[in-house]
């Protein structure tokens, strides 16, 4: 394991985003999702690190980057990270850092090779022209509730990510156990993850994100319905749709296995994108 700061500069590690990095090869950079930290991804990111080296930012105001700034906006953060990534990489990015990695693929198109897409939707609430979503009072009573209780409310949150079953609640324990094994996140940040979720529509921007997409969805996603899957493919110009069968939010935790034989085979397709 490395740190993939820069050590040159004068400024506190404080300023920097922590990105954490291992093996050796192509890079893929793995963005977390709201409420975590890089660590979610330890089991895919072994796997990957015999083939790739792997770069794992943990987000501002989460896990070892919990003291770090970033702009006010999405745009904001898919800059700071291209500033520091800024070799061609495959960006794999799930929920949340699906947002972040589609926006790094719009904005700064050089720095993303190819894009894996896990539990995402270019919108996270419901609109009167977008219905596949969560119900935009939900949303808002988590917020309401984060005030409260912003730790039982993150626990509920991580909670309905994984679906129902014994293997879903096996991956719910050790997503909870994951946690805060760097200590808990910003609170200012998990509620501007949450302005984010409320707002960010990047529906009108996927037709112009030419990178091969790999868009990879648990059947059972109580999050974000699999419509929303399916409208990023067809929108995304070059983009392949994968279903995990009974899997959650997280298919990478609670069905690890299947969702690493699919990312292999997208992966070891250089320059190609299967049909859909």
């Amino acid at each position: 394991m490395d740190l993939y700061n820069d050590k040159t500069s004068a400024r506190s590690k404080q300023d920097y985003i922590f990105i954490e990095s291992l093996g050796d090869g192509p890079p893929v950079v793995l963005v977390h999702g709201w409420g975590l930290h890089g660590g979610v991804w330890r089991d895919l990111a072994a796997r990957l690190a015999r083939s790739f080296r792997v770069l794992i930012p943990d987000l501002p105001g989460h896990g070892r980057s919990r003291g770090v700034h970033t702009g006010a906006s999405l745009a904001d953060l898919a800059s700071d990270l291209s500033r520091r990534l800024t070799e061609p990489a495959i960006w794999i990015g799930w929920s949340l850092g699906a947002f972040v990695a589609l926006a790094t693929a719009r904005d700064h198109p050089q720095t993303v090779s190819r894009l894996v897409l896990v539990g995402a939707t270019p919108k996270f609430v419901q609109a009167p022209d977008w219905l596949c979503a969560m119900p935009p009072t939900t949303l808002a009573q988590f917020a309401r509730d984060f005030e409260g209780d912003y730790r039982g409310t993150l626990m509920r949150f991580l909670s309905l990510q994984m679906g129902d079953g014994e293997v879903a609640q096996a991956a719910v324990r050790k997503l909870r156990g994951m946690l805060l094994e760097q200590g808990e996140p910003d609170p200012a940040a998990l509620q501007g993850g949450l302005q984010w979720l409320a707002n960010i529509d990047l529906r009108a921007d996927l037709p112009a994100i030419a990178a091969p997409a790999l868009v990879l969805h648990g059947s059972h996603d109580r999050l974000v319905p699999p419509a929303a899957a399916r409208f990023l493919a067809e929108r995304l110009p070059a983009a392949r749709l994968v279903f995990i069968p009974s899997a959650g939010h997280a298919p990478f935790l609670s069905h690890a296995d299947a969702t690493w034989n699919v990312l292999q085979q997208f992966l070891q397709a250089p320059g190609a994108v299967a049909d859909a």
